[in-house]
């Protein structure tokens, strides 16, 4: 199988998911004892959030080529919102690396919902790249409003980046009170709000980016 290399600790809450979903689903698909080689470059998180956009996409290019030269052959970017600089990062090395929007874009699709609402940081949820993604693969999009998004974006920093779910019921009622207005799904497009939500939790489909995004990879090294 092909070498699996991920770019983590944006916050290393996420990353331990992630793995934590690699083995799961590795086990679900693969006989005992087998899961595809992976390689983890964990950031410095304090650093990468430090600076501007630009210095964030050295500190990503930094370790994708460190990736590549570690021998991946698949790469990817273990959070949502680093994905507005993915297609610079991608430029940057010649190993395909694996997008977290057209994988939860292809997973909407094949569950067949119209209409979904997006959550994650307010950079996820106030830039176009995310939004414009969906809305190409015939999605309609909602994003809450923008308080909101400010005091979601302040849970996600200082409550589950630190595994504090204090706040859990707090999403939990955002979530309804969109599916209120018409969601027929809700992307947790912050790879830390798997902790505190999961299908079952509210009344409409929930999409776990982290698990999608981890899916995809072990199907691509699989193939």
């Amino acid at each position: 199988m092909k070498k699996i290399g991920i770019i983590g600790g944006m916050t290393p809450e996420s990353t331990s998911y992630y793995y934590r979903k690699y083995i799961e689903i590795s086990r679900e698909r693969f006989e005992p004892y087998v899961f595809p080689e992976l390689i983890l470059y964990s950031i410095n998180f304090r650093d990468f959030w430090a600076g501007g956009w630009e210095g964030r996409k050295k500190i990503l290019i930094n370790a994708t080529k460190a990736l590549e030269r570690a021998g991946a052959e698949l790469i990817a970017m273990s959070a949502n919102t680093p994905h507005k600089v993915f297609p610079d990062v991608q430029k940057a090395v010649s190993v395909p690396m694996i997008s977290i929007v057209d994988a939860v874009a292809e997973e909407i699709g094949r569950r067949g919902v119209g209409r979904v609402l997006l959550l994650g940081t307010k950079t996820t949820m106030s830039s176009d790249f995310y939004v414009s993604a969906l809305r190409d693969n015939g999605i309609d999009v909602i994003v809450p409003g923008e308080d909101e998004q400010e005091k979601l974006n302040e849970i996600i920093f200082s409550e589950l980046a630190f595994d504090n779910l204090s706040s859990r019921s707090w999403i939990v009622r955002l979530i309804e009170k969109y599916a209120e207005k018409g969601a027929e799904g809700v992307i947790l497009g912050c790879t830390e709000l798997p902790l505190a939500v999961k299908q079952g939790d509210v009344g409409i489909e929930v999409f776990d980016t982290a698990e999608i995004h981890m899916r995809k990879l072990i199907q691509l090294a699989a193939e």
